[in-house]
């Protein structure tokens, strides 16, 4: 299916999400816009280049079900700030869970070590950030349902799984909300407030035939709160999860060596994320460490690939109404027809490379420093038919699901496990595989691909992307895609 930009949800007036943050963020501490006008200033009397203050608050919770009983649990409250210098390429940051006055001059004294010769530099009177998006409802998940029903939809879930195939023995289910409150004051003038909501469902499941053992699982989620997990979902995730299980039990060791490969549509985009997405990442092409530094403008891919990364679209797990520097986010396009167009940047390397902003600043926490990474990130459709791909292909694996990876930066080279494979043979699925491992370069796959479907479609809702230590949500998607070669490592 194609991706339509879905329009921005019903939300109060862009102040009550400022009213929201600043009572939470600020008021209890008697903190105003004065002196965080005040911090910011006594930061850009040296030569600062840019400084910032992020506020953070956040309640996060998870329930995990194994046994038919809800067997762990937990609940966390934190909030604090971060206080960040660049000059150059060089970042002073500090950061503090006491929000004060005290505790931000702290801050800002250490950060202003960062440079040793003066300015007259001074910060602007602030103004709250105009223009972004209402992408979701600033809802707080945690508080959108009972502990007893929280404990009865994972029992929902498991039941609907246990119904499917007797062949089920196990069942694990997990719920995790999160409620976000964000204020980021800059040097610039610029306020800018967001309330984050996050839930997700997961569920995994043990399929048990003679002396064979397989999982299967699934799950998803995005920026709702829990009224999301209509009974329709949770069976849709008991379905893919009992359906990729009892797949497995019959499949086939995989064979091995270089073949044609169909990814199917939806998360194999995991691949494109990994592969190619952390290579147009701005940082790593300012610095010459992607396979896709200093290429803008040339042939990267095959004709009609085109790679997006959009952060605008309503109820996205990836998705923000602004960034973690306060800038709105956006739709970019990264490669158009094959041709690479730009990269995802934040403010410290946009400065540096001469280029915009493009709404990708992002921070795991107060504690931690922001930078650029992507947000939903996909291709767009082509023009066939899935059913005609598959029909193309002589001899090839067809991936439909994957489990984990490892991708070389650098190199882009990668390697990735399917969850779930079938073998192709005179262009039929003919038997399902297990082990197999999907090994290549992400550049050199791009070039690769030579037929795209017409079935886009983004993930549940479930990816994580870590990068130097931070995690963050993100969302991935493709189409069906034939890659004309691709070493598959197997074990048959």
């Amino acid at each position: 299916m194609t991706i339509e930009k879905l329009p921005a949800v019903s939300s109060p007036e862009p102040g009550t999400l400022f009213a929201t943050a600043t009572e939470t963020l600020l008021a209890p501490y008697q903190l105003d816009n004065a002196a965080l006008q005040g911090v910011l200033g006594s930061i850009m009397t040296h030569d600062i280049d840019y400084a910032d203050l992020y506020f953070q608050y956040s309640r996060a919770e998870s329930w995990g079900l194994e046994e038919s009983q809800v067997k762990s649990g937990s609940f966390s409250i934190d909030q604090g700030v971060g206080v960040r210098a660049v000059s150059g390429e060089k970042t002073a940051f500090a950061y503090s869970d006491d929000i004060s006055l005290d505790a931000l001059q702290q801050a800002a004294t250490a950060t202003r070590a960062i440079a040793t010769q003066g300015s007259d530099k001074t910060a602007q009177a602030l103004q709250r950030q105009k223009g972004a998006s209402r992408l979701y409802l600033p809802n707080d998940p945690i508080a959108s349902l009972s502990d007893d029903h929280k404990v009865k939809l994972l029992e929902r879930l498991e039941q609907y799984a246990r119904s499917l195939d007797p062949r089920i023995t196990q069942v694990m289910a997990s719920l995790a909300g999160e409620y976000e409150v964000v204020l980021i004051a800059r040097h610039d003038g610029v306020m800018a407030a967001d309330i984050r909501p996050l839930v997700r469902v997961s569920v995994q499941v043990i399929a048990e035939a003679g002396d064979s053992r397989e999982q299967g699982s699934s799950g998803g989620g995005g920026r709702y709160d829990y009224g999301y997990f209509s009974d329709e979902i949770l069976h849709q995730y008991a379905r893919e999860a009992v359906h990729q299980a009892i797949t497995n039990l019959d499949a086939r060791p995989a064979p091995a060596g270089a073949m044609t490969v169909v990814l199917g549509a939806g998360w194999p985009g995991i691949l494109l994320h990994e592969a190619i997405g952390h290579g147009l990442e701005g940082d790593f092409n300012r610095k010459g460490s992607s396979a896709f530094a200093n290429r803008i403008g040339q042939q990267v891919a095959a004709s009609g690939v085109t790679v997006v990364d959009d952060g605008t679209i309503a109820n996205r797990r990836g998705s923000l109404n602004i960034d973690d520097e306060g800038t709105p986010t956006q739709r970019t396009v990264l490669i158009e027809n094959g041709i690479l167009k730009g990269y995802l940047q934040d403010s410290l390397n946009a400065r540096l490379m001469g280029t915009g902003l493009t709404g990708n600043a992002r921070r795991e926490s107060y504690a931690h420093i922001p930078m650029p990474r992507m947000t939903n990130t996909y291709m767009l459709n082509g023009d066939r038919d899935p059913q005609e791909i598959i029909a193309s292909v002589k001899r090839g694996l067809y991936a439909v699901n994957f489990g984990g990876g490892q991708v070389d930066i650098t190199s882009g080279k990668f390697v990735f496990s399917a969850a779930e494979a079938w073998m192709i043979e005179d262009g039929k699925l003919s038997y399902p595989v297990k082990g197999a491992t999907l090994i290549g370069n992400g550049p050199e796959v791009l070039k690769h691909v030579s037929m795209i479907g017409n079935d886009m479609r983004l993930d549940p809702g479930v990816g994580t992307c870590g990068k130097e230590g931070q995690s963050v949500p993100v969302g991935v998607g493709q189409p069906t895609l034939r890659i004309d070669s691709l070493t598959v490592g197997g074990t048959a």
